[in-house]
């Protein structure tokens, strides 16, 4: 990875479990933003791919590797002394796609709290932040319709980890967005229902003029 192209601008997608993230950051990747390419990067399926993959992932060692199934079952968060583990990710994502400064990264699970926030200030250059409004009962029926069409082989959809990850949320992550309300950084927020697709949340970002005007972004 060069780095000459770190900081990545990027944009963070915030929002509960099952909220849309993966659906309209996927969309993003196939439309880009303002002629720009996009890369979506999925913090959660990508943990997945290194937590679950035939051998060992390069790079990691045996001992990550069950640390990180274990944060996976459990519905935990990495702390500050294991994020090396989410930026060794995060770096090999960006090297794999061949990230490019012309390039916007699409940042969804990663940061999750303050403390991901601050470590991420060398790798990732947030210039606006999308959060995705959803209520319990809404992210009970999304999940349970699988309206993103990505819930298929989860794991821990069940309903006491439903309700674990959105307490997390609402105790970890949601206070995290004043850190970057802090640093004047625009927080464009999109309420989802039941049925919202990607491609939907993604013509509601693009009617809306909150984000960063596209010549800031060069």
């Amino acid at each position: 990875m060069k780095s000459s192209v770190l900081p990545a601008e990027s944009l963070l997608i915030l929002g509960p479990t099952g909220s849309g993230k993966t659906p309209l950051g996927n969309h993003m990747e196939t439309s880009g933003l303002h002629g720009r390419r996009c890369l979506h990067f999925d913090f959660g399926d990508a943990l997945r791919t290194v937590a679950y993959s035939e051998g060992i992932p390069s790079g990691f060692r045996k001992k990550d590797i069950t640390f990180i199934r274990d944060v996976l079952q459990k519905g935990l968060l990495l702390e500050n002394e294991t994020f090396f583990l989410a930026e060794r990710v995060l770096l090999n994502f960006l090297a794999k796609k061949n990230f490019c400064k012309s390039d916007l990264l699409v940042l969804n699970g990663l940061p999750r709290h303050r403390s991901q926030a601050k470590d991420m200030t060398g790798i990732a250059d947030i210039k606006g932040v999308i959060m995705l409004e959803c209520t319990p009962d809404v992210v009970l029926e999304r999940i349970q319709q699988n309206t993103g069409r990505d819930r298929a082989g989860r794991t821990d959809d069940d309903r006491a980890m439903i309700r674990s990850k959105m307490e997390t949320f609402r105790n970890r992550t949601i206070p995290m967005t004043q850190h970057y309300a802090d640093h004047g950084i625009s927080i464009l927020t999109i309420t989802v229902t039941a049925s919202a697709t990607g491609e939907q949340l993604y013509a509601d970002i693009m009617s809306q003029q909150v984000l960063p005007d596209p010549e800031s972004l060069v």
